[in-house]
């Protein structure tokens, strides 16, 4: 089969992200890599200007958004080191493009939430003090005397935004014995009168966000129905006016209000799209936009609430910038798509697909063929697992599926159980059973393939990274029948050595681990079952191993400690399984170059082995 689409090419295309628009609807911020590297760039929204306003001080990897200053002169942002994950805080001057840090502590992450209306303060969700908890930083003040603690409290808090006025904010917590409770409270600037607002029922998530223009209402979320849905919530008397359909089996995400408090945007996901739909904040009436099958991704008002900004794609177009008019319906492409030397018409579009598991359920997946299949002839075939567990493949552009597909692969993307998307009871399926249910879901995805009739059955393989890469690990030692290779990239291997981990470097990760597979002690055995190291005898397939040593979700420990354990057990290097280690990535590739290597990396293997 001619290969028309190079992995490098493809990975040397330019992303746009973390879009944000300005306080005064005026002006987009955005991260873009047209340097080869990621730097900020801000494009006025009536002249069309746009400035590159940093160089080099921008993130490599984009793990954290950005806020603008209340009087749009300044912007805050973060980043770390070489994937580290050590978000620390810095303040760019738009006129002048200085570029300063603020104070900050070596081991924590300082994720800059929202700007104080008086313009002197930050509002900061940070791990300063252990746990996820809510900070305020002074911009009057240096050194430590900046920051104030709001909140200490022993579970991941975290903060959403200021009210109009700047006397209260909106945060998400858990007070509940259940770890898997979250409700939304209201907490006083001066981080007294802390006060739950919103919980439906206890154990289901629930959740305030932006607050109204008038101060007295907060956008809500809650899963209690079983499907997330959003609503307007009345602080002061815990009233709550749901938006979202119940008797639907929709899930839907809130936005931002416009400036006059009008509309409330929120992206419904439905079989794996994502479309924006305004709420008529006084009727609670729907407006959908007027697009295409696609998925839309950071939808925000501008021009005053005259128009929605935001990012959109499909499984055939790479994303673009999009300006609508809500007067109209028409739709203006502020950033076009860029193509490079790729040819778009050598896409292929994502069939979405339902397949049989166990317990006489359907798997949702996407599944790529090549486009030119010859009569007679057999192919091979790749599961992608997605990473999360709580995540999910949607139809967009998916750039690795694209190229293997060009490259004579299917390519199935599953959204196994413990995917959201599909309903809480779906994404809570795989609770204390990672390695499970959604483990039973991939097998079954790779007899799915197996019946398709342009697949070869004996040359099928499995990639994924960070939690993907745990069912990769997971996949070829549990059924260690059923796949001839397996890639797994900055995946996890031992749950304990996970869980110690993140408790100390990552301590908001280290509990929402609790939340999904329970007590260390107590589900000890189990633990120990669920982990890939301690099946490592078992493996047959031939494994490609990826990762990088400054990451701290997944640390570079676990990629080492299942190649010692392989070798432990006879296995050679070379032989039976490859092993590669970046000194300079954290959890997983986030630039060109990164992206470029890693591509080459995986066909170079793929054809092979497989």
């Amino acid at each position: 089969m001619p290969q028309r689409i190079s992995p490098e090419a493809l990975a040397a295309l330019p992303t746009v992200s973390a879009l944000n628009v300005s306080r005064g609807g005026d002006q987009v911020a955005f991260y873009a890599d047209w340097t080869g590297r990621f730097e900020l760039y801000t494009l006025n929204l009536k002249t069309r200007e746009q400035r590159q306003v940093t160089d080099g001080q921008a993130p490599k990897a984009i793990r954290a958004g950005f806020v603008w200053a209340a009087d749009d002169s300044r912007i805050f942002l973060s980043r770390d080191q070489d994937g580290d994950e050590r978000q620390a805080l810095f303040t760019l001057a738009l006129a002048s493009g200085e570029v300063t840090a603020l104070q900050h502590v070596p081991q924590s992450m300082d994720y800059a939430v929202d700007a104080h209306p008086d313009g002197t303060r930050l509002l900061v969700n940070s791990t300063r003090g252990g746990q996820m908890n809510v900070q305020v930083y002074d911009l009057e003040k240096e050194g430590e005397a900046a920051w104030t603690a709001l909140t200490t409290l022993p579970n991941s808090t975290q903060a959403a935004a200021w009210s109009p006025d700047g006397t209260r904010l909106t945060l998400t917590t858990n007070e509940s014995e259940d770890l898997r409770n979250t409700d939304g409270y209201v907490l006083n600037a001066d981080g007294t009168g802390l006060k739950r607002v919103l919980r439906v029922r206890e154990g289901s998530q629930d959740s305030v966000g932006e607050w109204h223009p008038d101060g007295k209402r907060v956008a809500a979320s809650s899963d209690a129905d079983g499907n997330r849905r959003v609503g307007l919530l009345t602080v002061d008397t815990g009233e709550v006016q749901w938006l979202t359909p119940a008797d639907e089996r929709i899930e839907e995400y809130s936005g931002n209000f416009s400036p006059d408090g009008r509309w409330l945007s929120v992206i419904r996901n439905v079989d794996s799209t994502l479309t924006p739909v305004l709420y008529d904040t006084a009727t609670g009436e729907a407006r959908e936009l007027k697009l295409p099958p696609g998925l839309a991704v950071g939808t925000q008002f501008a021009h005053g609430g005259t128009h929605l900004l935001f990012s959109y794609v499909t499984s055939t177009t790479r994303p673009q910038v999009l300006l609508y008019s809500l007067a109209d319906d028409t739709t203006e492409v502020l950033l076009d798509a860029e193509y490079g030397d790729v040819d778009p018409a050598d896409f292929v579009p994502g069939e979405y697909v339902r397949y049989p598991t166990a317990d006489g359920l359907e798997v949702p997946a996407i599944l790529y063929k090549p486009r030119e299949l010859e009569d007679g002839k057999t192919y091979p075939a790749l599961i992608h697992a997605h990473g999360g567990p709580t995540a999910q493949f949607f139809r967009g552009f998916d750039a690795q599926a694209q190229f293997l597909a060009d490259w004579g692969y299917l390519v199935l993307c599953p959204n196994v159980r413990g995917s959201s998307g599909y309903g809480v009871t779906w994404r809570d399926a795989n609770l204390l059973d990672w390695g499970g249910r959604d483990l039973a879901d991939i097998a079954a995805g790779a007899e799915y393939l197996k019946s398709l009739p342009e697949v070869d059955g004996t040359r099928l393989g499995i990639f994924g990274g960070s939690y993907g890469g745990y069912l990769s690990y997971m996949a070829v030692v549990k059924e260690p029948d059923l796949f001839k290779v397996g890639v797994p990239i900055v995946g996890i291997t031992d749950l304990h050595q996970l869980y110690q981990d993140n408790s100390r470097v990552m301590p908001q990760l280290g509990y929402y681990f609790r939340t999904m597979m329970g007590d260390p002690v107590e589900n000890a055995e189990l633990w120990r079952d669920r982990s890939a190291i301690t099946h490592a005898a078992d493996l047959k397939a031939h494994l490609f191993m990826m990762h990088g040593t400054n990451d701290p979700r997944c640390p570079i420990n676990q990629a080492r400690g299942f190649r010692d354990a392989l070798l432990a057990n006879g296995r050679q290097e070379g032989r039976d399984f490859e092993y590669v280690e970046f000194s300079d990535e954290g959890h997983g590739a986030g630039d060109i170059a990164g992206k470029t290597r890693s591509y080459r990396l995986l066909t170079d293997y793929l054809a092979r082995r497989l």
